[in-house]
């Protein structure tokens, strides 16, 4: 009786030991898939709309009106808000551990604007939206300047005959008539094509050589504006 009662532990202590010897988690540590565990940074942009007309300033005045820009985030830490003046190029940059922030800008404008999200060391830049703040009496907004698609700028191009010219237009008051492309080897390219109704415009080009192009956008009611200067280079 006694001899089983001994094989009986026997086989107990055994299976105890084996339990213990074949698990991988040991008494403080974190099971691997745990410690593997990663939060991703995100961040989206919630107000101002993007391609739209904000009205909903305060402490309006004839000129400047405080806008509140929201986003929505996801592990951040804080935040740092870069805000364009699309007519003057001015940057406002404001940083925040809030996802909402009130700033002075001026009315009748058009505005790009996205935010960085950090947390330990790691930073997630959100998309860029364009919108227009509302000015005092304006029935009719300019469209917003041209997005360049491609060519990059300073982009290298290999060796070719031919480039694309792409990219994108957008208006509050959705009335854009069309598109005039300036192009050239010049720093201040002349007018290559007028009044195209696409977003691509295709160009004839010589290797070794840096191009510089815009695109003017323009609305029914003759309100126009101006991309910028580009320029890529043919190898």
């Amino acid at each position: 009786m006694k001899q089983a009662f001994y094989i009986i532990c026997l086989v107990l202590l055994v299976l105890g030991c084996s339990t213990s010897t074949d698990s991988n988690v040991t008494e403080g540590s974190k099971p691997p898939d745990e410690e593997n565990e990663v939060t991703d940074l995100e961040v989206k942009l919630y107000f101002p709309q993007e391609n739209m007309l904000c009205n909903e300033g305060t402490n309006l005045t004839p000129t400047e009106s405080t806008v509140f820009f929201e986003w929505r985030a996801n592990g951040a830490d804080n935040y740092k808000i870069v805000i364009e003046n699309l007519s003057s190029g001015t940057i406002i940059e404001r940083e925040t551990t809030e996802d909402i922030i009130p700033i002075v800008i001026q009315r009748a404008t058009a505005y790009s604007w996205y935010v960085e999200a950090k947390s330990e060391g790691e930073t997630e830049q959100s998309e860029t939206w364009q919108f227009y703040n509302a000015g005092p009496g304006v029935q009719s907004y300019a469209p917003f300047p041209a997005t360049i698609v491609a060519p990059n700028m300073a982009q290298s191009i290999a060796a070719t005959t031919t480039v694309a010219l792409q990219w994108t237009g957008s208006d509050v008051d959705d009335d854009i008539v069309g598109y005039d492309v300036y192009f050239g080897t010049n720093a201040t390219p002349k007018l290559f094509a007028s009044d195209i109704s696409t977003t691509e415009s295709n160009v004839s080009v010589t290797s070794g050589t840096i191009y510089y192009w815009k695109v003017i956008t323009k609305d029914s009611l003759g309100n126009t504006s101006d991309s910028g200067i580009f320029q890529f280079r043919v190898l």
